[in-house]
């Protein structure tokens, strides 16, 4: 399964090496971000500029040599959440692996942006309408989009819920995921019945941490 997820062609040759060194790789994408936030702990979302944070993701093409020291998939999920970095409580960055046709619940992001990157594969997203209060009616679609390797996309409470699905019957995803400020680990978030517009409270679970991080940092 691992192999069919590493499909994005590298140059090859003496001078495209030289360029893959040279490139912008997610550790360096991790450190703008960081430099952006700054050292000091807390952060609400007003106090983020998310075109900057996008433009840096944007910044960032899908090198496999860079992530897969983070990937690990759990077949028996949807989806399989890996932690990359806590940014003082700031931001969190992860790294999610979709399985075959599976993909998230309609959710909101609790009050916090969310900038998703695909490094391998393609994503659906769907955008919905919020419900409003006291309704019981199926959640309106507003926009449905298919997000192929290296798409960069935003979504934030004032844009709607959204809902990430894997469209593939064979190939797992893989996307890097930008959470800022990291409300919904702190708090908590809703997911959503798509077919009542009811909603319903959970708490993130733990994202995977991999070897080189300890369990607690996001």
């Amino acid at each position: 399964m691992l192999a069919s997820v590493v499909q994005l062609p590298l140059p090859q040759g003496p001078l495209c090496d030289r360029f893959i060194l040279a490139q912008y790789a997610l550790e360096d994408l991790v450190r703008d971000i960081k430099a952006y936030l700054g050292e000091s702990g807390g952060i609400d979302s007003a106090d983020v500029d998310e075109a900057h944070i996008i433009s840096l993701a944007r910044k960032y093409i899908s090198n496999p040599n860079d992530w897969l020291r983070y990937f690990y998939n759990d077949p028996s999920k949807n989806y399989t959440r890996n932690a990359i970095e806590n940014i003082n409580r700031k931001a969190n960055i992860l790294l999610l692996v979709w399985n075959p046709g599976k993909g998230s619940p309609i959710h909101d992001h609790a009050n916090a942006h969310c900038i998703m990157k695909v490094l391998a594969g393609e994503l659906t997203e769907t955008v919905y309408y919020p419900p409003q209060d006291g309704d019981n009616t199926p959640l309106e679609v507003k926009q449905q989009t298919r997000h192929q390797a290296n798409a960069v996309t935003y979504i934030s409470d004032d844009i709607g819920l959204h809902r990430v699905h894997n469209p593939s019957s064979n190939q797992v995803a893989v996307s890097l995921h930008i959470y800022t400020p990291p409300n919904a680990a702190d708090h908590g978030y809703h997911i959503f019945d798509g077919a009542t517009g009811k909603s319903s409270f959970v708490c993130q679970a733990r994202a995977h941490a991999s070897p080189e991080k300890p369990a607690g940092q996001a």
